[in-house]
């Protein structure tokens, strides 16, 4: 047992008092008291000679001196001490992700994340810092180390709930910096643990405390939306969406679609135990707009039952082929849906008026300003060349890349090819071990796919697969697709527009149906704009320009709200939830409580005494 206040052992030298008083003679006063039951002994008793008499046996005086040690021990404030070592800076990460505005805690589980975070603060100690941080889709410092309740609680009431994923990596990163190589300093997460598996922290040995939030899980969401054309209608528009169920019931779900606010088809959908079910619309489009999928049941998370996505109306796409005689790639791209194409022995201009330009072992005199499908050319700063490879054999490709879907390179040979470094500026699609066979991503605000190898010099133009990458390309390619790509956004990612010229202030609105003006920089070629933590259509007006920005979650880690018992740090180490002990527990309470007892313990057997 341990004190908070020893020093009020000092009023225990009172006890001596009390006895004094009882050896002391006693002078006849008249006192008005609500009990004589206790002084009746005394009264009849004959006053001594002498100042002092001896000491007589009195349940009074016990009494007496055992209230008095009560209090005495109450004001010590006595506790029984807890096991947890004290800590110098604890780290607090407040997860905000969009799993954390689940309603199955009161009013969500965020709320009760700042709650528990805020008795933390409360508890914090004279001589202990902390530490606020803030994650959703980016982590920020809501309070540096600071010993100030005030300043902690007013960070901690200023974090929002987002509509994202959490990236609790870049938390771990920098909470990492504040304790490492400090013994007693803690890592306190708040979450509810819906996230994927943190790698890199296996060895680490970070001293996380996990506070575990949530209690059920009682959730299905979108995880995925795309909308193509009908390849068996053009007029119409195919849209693909999915619907994940990760709960261990079978459930129904009523699943709507609508176009520019209009409902077009609602249905009835039966969703596997955890799984995902595919699901496949068809609607006519006459106009330029955007298709709403909705799941208009209640659950426990609201972010993910609806999902947004822009549509715009096909049109012909105007593809240059530059090529010394390439009938293969010729034929492939006259299959391509509703490509118009030209061909051209050399390129002198950077080809005004075309939507993608294909090159064909042709180096161009001015690159292109369009899109750019490259067969074994290249500006000499794209790539660093490392030099030549023979036959590389081709051990993978990513399926899941626009450019590759339906794509197989099965029974593919390649005779020579160009080695190349992976730049920064694009993803690595096709690989062999020596070198990337294949590159897509974008540079000077266009679209690029590079091949280093001749087609002709492969067995490739003769596999099904050539023309479908051919269309796959010209269609990724297209600015058109580009833009309306670009206006799918992840919540918390930035939306990014070309600025016209002459345009000093974009007006952006919200999904709360609030007005930003925000001026622009002079000669800015790009609007920037950060502020895309709800889900919900953006409204950008950039001069005579509009612009519908769609930010969804679709994210299958946050639909998932269950609350895990465990955090995965990589393949082998984890992190269990932290449970409620009881720590420096006070007991002066108890004797207060004692001493009130013996109060009313004197006033009852007065009252039976005298009844």
């Amino acid at each position: 047992m341990r004190f908070f206040t020893p020093e009020a052992f000092a009023f225990a030298a009172a006890l001596p008092v009390v006895v004094v008083f009882y050896l002391l003679k006693r002078k006849r006063v008249v006192k008005l008291v609500s009990s004589t039951l206790l002084w009746e002994k005394f009264l009849a008793e004959t006053q001594a000679s002498s100042p002092f008499q001896r000491l007589r046996h009195n349940w009074l005086m016990i009494l007496q001196l055992l209230l008095l040690a009560l209090v005495v021990l109450g004001l010590a404030r006595p506790y029984f001490a807890g096991d947890t070592p004290p800590s110098r800076l604890r780290v607090m990460i407040l997860d905000a992700s969009a799993s954390m505005g689940a309603t199955d805690e009161s009013p969500n589980r965020f709320e009760l994340a700042r709650r528990e975070a805020l008795k933390w603060v409360d508890g914090l100690r004279d001589n202990d810092r902390m530490v606020v941080l803030w994650s959703g889709p980016v982590t920020e410092v809501k309070q540096s180390a600071t010993a100030s309740k005030l300043a902690l609680r007013r960070a901690l009431e200023a974090c929002t709930l987002t509509d994202g994923p959490t990236r609790l990596g870049e938390a771990f990163k920098l909470a990492e910096t504040l304790v490492r190589d400090q013994a007693d300093d803690e890592i306190h997460l708040f979450s509810d643990g819906a996230f994927p598996i943190l790698d890199g922290f296996e060895n680490r040995r970070l001293p996380v405390v996990y506070h575990r939030i949530g209690r059920r899980l009682d959730n299905r969401g979108l995880v995925s939306l795309d909308v193509r054309a009908n390849p068996d209608n053009p007029a119409q528009r195919a849209i693909f969406a999915s619907v994940a169920n990760p709960g261990t019931n079978e459930v129904s779900a009523n699943v709507e679609l609508s176009f520019a606010g209009r409902s077009l088809e609602t249905r009835l959908v039966t969703l596997p135990a955890t799984n995902t079910q595919p699901l496949v619309f068809l609607a006519d489009q006459d106009r330029d707009g955007a298709f709403t999928v909705r799941l208009t049941d209640a659950d426990d998370l609201a972010a993910d039952n609806a999902a947004t996505i822009a549509s715009l109306l096909p049109r012909t796409v105007n593809v240059l082929l530059v090529t010394r005689g390439n009938r293969f790639m010729e034929k492939a791209l006259r299959a391509a849906p509703g490509a118009r194409l030209t061909v051209a022995g050399q390129l002198l201009d950077d080809a005004p008026g075309f939507d993608v330009v294909v090159l064909d072992q042709v180096s161009p005199v001015v690159w292109p300003r369009c899109g750019v499908l490259a067969f074994g050319v290249m500006p000499t700063n794209w790539f660093e060349v490392t030099g030549r490879v023979e036959a590389p054999p081709l051990v993978d490709w990513r399926g899941t890349h626009p450019v590759l879907r339906y794509v197989s390179f099965d029974n593919v040979q390649v005779s020579e090819a160009v080695g190349v470094k992976t730049p920064g500026w694009g993803k690595a699609l096709l690989d062999s071990p020596q070198t990337p066979l294949m590159v897509a991503g974008q540079r000077e605000r266009r679209r690029v796919v590079w091949v280093g190898f001749d087609a002709l010099q492969s067995t490739w133009p003769l596999r099904v697969s050539f023309p479908i990458f051919m269309a796959n390309a010209v269609e990724w390619l297209d600015p058109a697709n580009a833009n309306a790509a670009n206006l799918l956004v992840n919540p918390g990612d930035p939306l990014r527009l070309p600025l016209p010229r002459g345009v000093a202030s974009v007006r952006v609105t919200g999904p709360d149906r609030v007005a930003h003006d925000l001026p622009t920089l002079q000669q800015s070629a790009e609007f920037t704009y950060g502020a895309t933590l709800k889900r919900g259509l953006y409204q950008v007006l950039a001069g005579t320009n509009e612009y519908t920005f769609c930010v969804n979650l679709l994210d299958a880690a946050e639909t998932d709200v269950r609350p895990r018992d465990e955090l995965p740090f990589g393949l082998y180490d984890r992190v269990k939830a932290a449970t409620v002990r009881q720590a420096n527990l006070e007991l002066w309470r108890w004797f207060a409580l004692g001493g009130l007892l013996l109060l009313l313990f004197e006033w009852w057997f007065y009252h039976r005494r005298t009844a």
